[in-house]
């Protein structure tokens, strides 16, 4: 049975322009070197900076690994909740989001799904094998992906923020529900490092 085997990563620290910042390239070099003795296929990456940024530092340690851009890895607002759906710490949150603005959340996150969390595809030779592909992209777009993995209410996505350059795992197989094998490990990375990207008041 061929797995899918996605290593979903945030992008490193970043400065308020959303430029990589030199803590950033620390904690995704030190990703690199966490997966560098994984049988990785492909580096994806969302087209923002601070994204490439990272998967281009992290690739340093994956040789001969493709590094390409994927539009549905962006940065974006997958689902906007219904005012009964969103909790009260979010509240005002989604003030200014349009109707056009949802929908086209709404597309993006379908397109990222429907691209990234599935079983691996067939050769041209008809046959199936195993895949291991790195996503570096961003907290909500990874939230997204645990939602689904977990076939929870679109709404479940608030609220699971990943720390800069951790690591979520999820595998997809034929016939099963999709196995979350890690969410935000951050074990690579020594403690000074750890936790950024999340507020100050919720860092443990």
């Amino acid at each position: 049975m061929a797995t899918r085997r996605l290593y979903l990563a945030r992008h490193g620290a970043a400065d308020a322009l959303g430029e990589l910042t030199d803590i950033g390239r620390r904690q995704a070099a030190l990703l690199g070197e966490r997966l560098a003795g994984v049988p990785v296929d492909a580096v994806w990456h969302s087209p923002l900076p601070r994204a490439v940024a990272s998967a281009r530092e992290l690739a340093r340690h994956l040789p001969d690994v493709p590094v390409t851009e994927a539009a549905e890895l962006v940065d974006h607002v997958p689902y906007v909740p219904s005012a009964a759906e969103t909790p009260p710490s979010w509240a005002g949150f989604f003030d200014g989001y349009d109707d056009a603005e949802a929908a086209s959340g709404r597309g993006l996150a379908e397109a990222l799904v429907a691209r990234f969390a599935k079983v691996p595809g067939a050769t041209a030779e008809g046959a199936r094998r195993d895949t291991r592909e790195v996503l570096v992209t961003h907290a909500y777009q990874i939230a997204w992906l645990v939602r689904h993995a977990l076939d929870a209410p679109p709404s479940r996505w608030l609220g699971l923020n990943s720390a800069d350059t951790a690591l979520t795992v999820i595998d997809y197989r034929d016939g099963l529900p999709p196995t979350l094998v890690m969410f935000n490990d951050m074990s690579h990375l020594p403690p000074d490092l750890r936790w950024t990207g999340f507020p100050e008041g919720v860092r443990p």
